[in-house]
């Protein structure tokens, strides 16, 4: 078991955000990488050329979060994906999406520190991220609690369709972009929709911005296109072509990325929903509203 200090954390996470801060800097005085070339040579995906996707066997790990779900998929991290090391994380997250050096630092970091093992020397298989409340959360966009549906690692297909139908925006061709708002308001129903299902629902402040950092993923890395994030949100699996939408020299910081967090977070209104909602949503077995909405309505 790996424990560190309350002080060393301290410090540690101070380095970090002051490593993120002037990354944030050089990104706004270099030159943006290159369309075709934000995946580095030599990497698997330079040129949107991805490996083979291969759906995951009976057997294999997967956790709660698409995107690395979707590295093992392409055999980017191991097909199976155990015995992963937290260092080879970060680097391949980094090369994959373009995440800056700092923030594949600090995730993986968070995720050995929550698992009481090693940064710099223990592995983990992907099913293990996926400790309740400790990154895995209730009210995902993506997954049934895991009070319901212990095993995290399969998506939730009707929510996912939900989410993506929900896209509000368009880009300069026409195509449908999820927004901002779009996410807040999907959130929301999320939120009071799993508080009304799951008796045993929990979602601190904490993991409610690790809930809307989830969905500034799809804004910033993913760029909010639903032609996109449908085979990445359903198979898991990275689109032909496709690479990062974040072309800054040294990737998406901390910095940049909360501010997209803090704006979808902000904008989440759960009394809202369920006003608007009151007459046709959380209906129980005989179409009567009102009990699970008065849950709802007590706990909001």
């Amino acid at each position: 078991m790996f424990l560190i200090t309350p002080i060393a954390k301290i410090l540690q996470d101070l380095t970090v955000l002051t490593w993120d801060f002037w990354l944030t800097m050089y990104n706004l005085i270099t030159p943006k990488r290159r369309i075709g070339h934000v995946v580095p040579e030599g990497h698997p995906g330079f040129g949107g050329q991805w490996p083979e996707y291969i759906s995951p066997k009976e057997g294999d790990s997967r956790c709660s979060c698409p995107a690395i779900n979707a590295m093992a998929n392409h055999g980017i991290l191991p097909r199976d994906g155990r015995n992963i090391s937290f260092t080879e994380l970060g680097k391949l997250i980094r090369a994959t999406y373009n995440f800056s050096p700092s923030f594949c630092f600090f995730v993986p970091n968070f995720a050995a520190n929550m698992l009481k093992k090693s940064y710099r020397k223990d592995t983990f298989d992907l099913s293990e991220l996926d400790l309740h409340n400790g990154i895995e959360h209730d009210g995902s966009l993506l997954r049934e609690d895991s009070a319901l549906v212990p095993d995290q690692g399969e998506p939730h297909i009707p929510f996912i369709k939900e989410l993506l139908a929900s896209a509000t925006g368009k880009d300069k061709d026409g195509n449908p972009l999820l927004t901002p708002a779009d996410l807040s308001r999907y959130s929301a129903k999320r939120r009071v929709d799993a508080r009304a299902t799951n008796p045993h629902f929990t979602l601190s402040t904490f993991h409610k911005i690790f809930g809307s950092s989830n969905s500034s993923t799809l804004l910033t890395i993913f760029g909010g296109r639903v032609k996109d994030l449908e085979p990445i949100l359903i198979e898991e699996r990275l689109p032909e072509g496709w690479e990062s939408r974040i072309r800054g020299r040294m990737g998406l910081t901390m910095t940049t990325f909360n501010k997209t967090v803090l704006r979808v977070e902000l904008g989440i209104n759960e009394k809202k929903y369920i006003a608007e909602n009151k007459q046709n949503t959380l209906a129980g077995p005989n179409g009567d509203s009102t009990t699970a909405l008065t849950a709802a309505e007590t706990a909001v």
